[in-house]
């Protein structure tokens, strides 16, 4: 197979699309031939990177969406579908760290129930609706990005782990829901990664975090595409509901 053109004719859906793990994602694949439909709620920055990937001679459709509103999530499937004709891949790598450095008897509820919405319910839907449409063709790849706080844990942020630990969770049962569909779904479980969203995370955290990887460094927004888009490619067939190890060593299973 030439990995350099592994998507062509292929139309992926990348929510997060905006920054960080999500446009290096959709960048990668576009590189390598894929129709992009490019979500995300950050209007401005996601428009403009609509315009400059369309000078380029990228098919590419942005949308704003909200993926922890369902009617938001399913209209955007249904006319993206109606844009392209089709629909193969997703990668859902929208999500929110909430608060750090916060023992969990002052973690304000309200803020758990939002990096609920986002990072597990918005996993739920974008599958959920992803999936109607892939059943339809017999064949897809969903990746939903979890985090090495969902396999370890990181203290003082119970809401992050706890939520990407349902994240992966999601992976491994609807792995093995649709194993006999032509659909695979996995996750990639990315130990801390140089981009925006981490950008507000308190310093004595990110200290913690970094101090764990053995590798002694962060990962790249690049080394995630990389390894995402092999997991989203017709190579990787055979691998379904797993979650993809991208921490510099730190995972211990």
């Amino acid at each position: 197979m030439d990995t350099k053109k592994r998507y062509t004719d292929q139309v992926a859906v990348i929510t997060g699309a905006a920054d960080g793990i999500g446009k290096a994602i959709a960048a990668r694949m576009a590189a390598e031939g894929a129709s992009l439909a490019l979500w995300d709620i950050k209007e401005t920055r996601l428009k403009a990177l609509e315009s400059e990937w369309r000078a380029k001679g990228i098919p590419v459709k942005a949308t704003i969406v909200d993926i922890t509103e369902e009617a938001s999530v399913e209209k955007a499937f249904r006319e993206t579908v109606e844009h392209f004709g089709r629909l193969d891949i997703l990668v859902n790598s929208a999500g929110i760290v909430g608060p750090t450095q916060t023992k969990i008897t002052d973690y304000p509820t309200a803020a758990f129930d939002e990096i609920y919405r986002v990072n597990l319910k918005g996993s739920f839907l974008t599958s959920k609706y992803a999936l109607t449409w892939m059943e339809k063709s017999g064949k897809g790849r969903i990746l939903l990005i979890a985090s090495i706080a969902g396999k370890e844990g990181n203290p003082n942020m119970v809401g992050y782990s706890a939520t990407k630990a349902g994240v992966i969770g999601l992976v491994k049962a609807l792995g093995k829901e649709y194993a006999t569909t032509g659909i695979t779904v996995n996750g990639l479980a990315p130990a801390v990664i140089r981009t925006p969203m981490n950008a507000d995370t308190a310093p004595e955290q990110l200290e913690y975090m970094a101090s764990k990887i053995p590798m002694h460094r962060l990962g790249t927004v690049e080394e995630a595409a990389a390894i995402a888009c092999w997991i989203c490619s017709d190579e990787a067939s055979f691998t379904t509901g797993f979650i993809f190890d991208l921490s510099g060593g730190r995972a211990t299973y």
